[in-house]
């Protein structure tokens, strides 16, 4: 039995030897790129209904393999076609998916690539006033539609809208919004601390599953969430209900602190936090 076992080791260590040499520093690059494309593709399908639809490939792929594994000649003869043609089936059954995938790839600005999103105390600032206007506008059942703008750019929709490059208030916002303001149809467009623009038209949502009793300002924020990485707060004009679009997800009946942590949670990134935690620290040691 143990010398079995060594005839196991030793070829494994055989097969492996020359990997030794060969081996380099682009190979390891190599296979940190497919591992971190694999990593992101698994968690775009995750959020979407494609997950359901991997589950079934897999067992497809299963099963092909247990058919040539005990020689059931005609199953696997037939599971290999389906296999040959799973690339068109995939290609055709998670078109929307890939569509969204790379979307959200041409449309990334260059720059988030190397650096963090943006100063922790800019994006605090803007949130609480974001906050401060959507409880103003509940209470009143003003109707609302505020996009920020996270690594995905958005500069395709600010030009739809009316450019107002301003810093956030929560003052501004409820002015936009106002009922006889003629920019208080469509979404407003935000980046870090300031607003870009106002009016701007946004995507409806192709998701039939999508409750009746939505209106199109939350079906144009779930679709914008459905194309980017985007956080749309939605202000219902029926009801003065609160909702937050991410990832084609829509979070409801939200209230004031409730939303702010939510909308810090999603913008503001862990490494902001920590740095800001560690400047706090040494301020107080000092």
């Amino acid at each position: 039995m143990r010398e079995a076992v060594r005839d196991i080791i030793d070829q494994i260590i055989g097969t492996l030897a020359p990997l030794r040499v060969t081996f380099g520093i682009w190979d390891a690059v190599d296979i940190l790129i497919i591992a971190f494309l694999i990593y992101r593709t698994l968690n775009f399908m995750q959020k979407t209904n494609a997950s359901s639809v991997i589950k079934g490939l897999l067992f497809i792929l299963g099963l092909a393999w247990l058919a040539n594994f005990f020689n059931m000649n005609i199953l696997s003869y037939l599971l290999r076609q389906v296999v040959q043609m799973g690339l068109i089936v995939v290609v055709i059954l998670f078109q929307p998916e890939i569509r969204k995938l790379f979307e959200r790839m041409g449309t990334t600005r260059l720059g988030n690539i190397f650096r963090k999103r943006g100063k922790y105390e800019k994006l605090e600032d803007s949130i609480k006033k974001v906050v401060a206007a959507s409880i103003a506008m509940a209470k009143t059942q003003t109707g609302a539609i505020i996009v920020i703008e996270r690594n995905v750019g958005l500069n395709d929709f600010v030009g739809t809208g009316v450019e107002i490059n301003a810093n956030v208030s929560s003052e501004l916002i409820q002015n936009i919004f106002y009922d006889n303001s003629p920019l208080h149809d469509g979404a407003l467009i935000l980046r870090e601390d300031k607003l870009l623009a106002a009016a701007c038209m946004l995507p409806l949502s192709t998701n039939y599953a999508l409750g009746k009793e939505l209106g199109m300002r939350h079906r144009a924020g779930i679709g914008l969430s459905e194309r980017s990485d985007a956080v749309i707060v939605i202000v219902s004009e029926q009801t003065g209900a609160i909702s937050v679009a991410i990832d084609g997800m829509l979070k409801r009946s939200l209230n004031s602190e409730t939303l702010e942590k939510l909308l810090k949670a999603e913008i503001i990134s862990a490494d902001d936090k920590d740095k800001r935690k560690r400047k706090q620290k040494e301020e107080v040691n000092v």
